[in-house]
């Protein structure tokens, strides 16, 4: 039997995750480099329609994981739903996307399997026979490339950004949809899980952005950043900030960007007074296009941007404001 890669798409309350595209992408770029075939699998209740989307990718089968106590997600249901499918199919190498969802549950799973996982990886390269998959170290600083000692099947997550969703190609017809279901036993599932935790009612989950608006020290003062959320609320984006923003207080701690916060690739990123320190240039290099506004014509953001604006955000930010307005109203 062919060695193949199974991508493992994440679903949560009613849509597949964004980053599960990023997922496909990498497994089909893999795929390319190494021969293998190409499969994924959707895990939880009800969830044939999302498998159908994802069919519509290039992929030679698409799997629906169902049982009635895959609803609502644990970890324990996930890995015991996930360690049987996989028994059966025995998949080479299994690829996730690095959310918080994976995190919780792929530890317990690569245990019980009594496999090893390399997680939050940005890419991976070919060696000769050898996969080697890289990861960030010291945040950002260095990079290492890492390979399995261990038996098949082996683990692996990608950082959100490390591909790009929009480059999962299509299929030339749909792959076809099985769906498998797996047994569950009785008190496998040892907790009972509450609403899903949010800090505060305007709390955001930055890795669905497409428009991210980011500001950095350059603000300078709390209530400029009412000039940032302007610009934001113009694009119909969402509003982010540089660590220094929010270790003050003027933002909320579930809008920093960075290793020490979420790492997002959205459509569009303005850095905002931004100037590119490596702990948050590991967050969002990733984003699709980068546009950076800053005076200091040597701010290290400047080198990933792809369109630098050097002067004072405070001249520039209003009447840009009242560009994209126009160009909406034109619309």
């Amino acid at each position: 039997m062919a060695d193949s890669i199974l991508v493992v798409v994440e679903q949560r309350e009613g849509k597949l995750n964004r980053v599960s595209w990023e997922t496909v992408a990498a497994g089909q770029a893999i795929a390319v480099d190494t021969g293998w075939t190409l499969e994924a699998a959707v895990v939880g209740r009800g969830v044939a329609g999302f498998a159908g989307e994802i069919a519509a990718k290039k992929a030679s089968k698409v799997y629906a994981v169902e049982s009635p106590k895959l609803e609502p997600y644990t970890p324990e249901a996930f890995s015991a739903a996930l360690k049987q499918f996989i028994e059966s199919k025995q998949p080479k190498l299994v690829l996730m996307p690095h959310t918080y969802q994976v995190r919780d549950f792929v530890p317990k799973l690569a245990t019980a399997m009594g496999r090893t996982a390399i997680s939050d990886c940005i890419g991976y390269k070919k060696d000769g026979s050898n996969l080697l998959f890289t990861r960030q170290m010291f945040q950002g600083k260095l990079t290492a490339d890492v390979s399995f000692a261990c038996d098949a099947p082996w683990f692996v997550t990608f950082q959100n950004g490390a591909f790009r969703g929009d480059k999962a190609e299509a299929g030339a017809s749909a792959a076809p949809v099985e769906t498998v279901n797996v047994n569950i036993a009785d008190g496998v599932i040892r907790n009972k899980p509450q609403d899903v935790f949010k800090e505060a009612k305007q709390a955001v989950d930055l890795t669905q952005a497409e428009i991210i608006v980011s500001v950095g020290r350059g603000i300078k003062e709390q209530k400029n950043i009412e000039l940032a959320k302007q610009l934001a609320e113009a694009l119909g984006g969402e509003l982010a900030a540089s660590r220094p923003i929010c270790d003050s207080g003027w933002l909320p701690m579930d809008r920093q960007i960075g290793s020490s916060g979420q790492t997002v690739a959205p459509k569009l990123y303005l850095a905002l007074g931004i100037s590119g320190a490596i702990q948050h240039i590991v967050g969002m290099k990733g984003a699709r296009t980068i546009i950076a506004i800053n005076k200091d014509s040597e701010a290290p953001i400047f080198e990933i941007a792809d369109f630098a604006v050097v002067g004072n955000l405070f001249d520039i930010v209003p009447p840009l404001i009242e560009e994209v307005k126009k160009a909406k109203a034109g619309s």
